[in-house]
């Protein structure tokens, strides 16, 4: 089985709580967020760091539309994290993604001792697992995080 495919499986299996039926990543940058095409031709962003997946083209024209826009680049590439976390953590590693280890849908850092690198799947998995848990959440809402091994 092909890295491709087994991410759209991992992304159907971690984040299809949200609806999405992946096909194709059509971008990925260094922290892990994809563009995700889905059954229907519509374009997600998954995004780790923010703990979501969220359709944000309902086509090819409206997606190409998006990155002539200059705020949705800026978002997108995260120039000055990215080469906060290149020089923190070095460079990515085969199938590696910076990431932030308390998301900052979770009030994480963007920055610091929070960067670090993980495996691409691993992170689709805790992401979408936290996602799921906190979906229903009210903002401000008070979590507490455990983690077990």
């Amino acid at each position: 089985m092909s890295s491709a495919t087994t991410l759209l499986i991992e992304i159907g299996q971690s984040w299809g709580w949200t609806g999405i039926k992946p096909v194709q990543v059509v971008k990925e940058n260094p922290f892990g967020n994809l563009l995700i095409q889905d059954t229907n031709g519509r374009y997600w962003r998954l995004c780790p760091e923010e703990v979501s997946c969220e359709i944000i083209a309902d086509s090819r024209l409206e997606l190409d539309l998006l990155f002539e826009d200059q705020s949705f680049l800026d978002d997108w590439y995260m120039r000055p994290l990215v080469s906060l976390a290149e020089d923190m953590c070095g460079p990515l590693a085969k199938n590696r993604k910076y990431h932030l280890r308390v998301p900052g849908v979770l009030g994480g850092e963007y920055g610091g001792s929070n960067l670090v690198t993980v495996d691409q799947i691993d992170q689709l998995r805790f992401s979408g697992d936290i996602g799921l848990q906190i979906r229903d959440l009210p903002d401000g809402a008070e979590i507490e995080l455990k983690v077990v091994e």
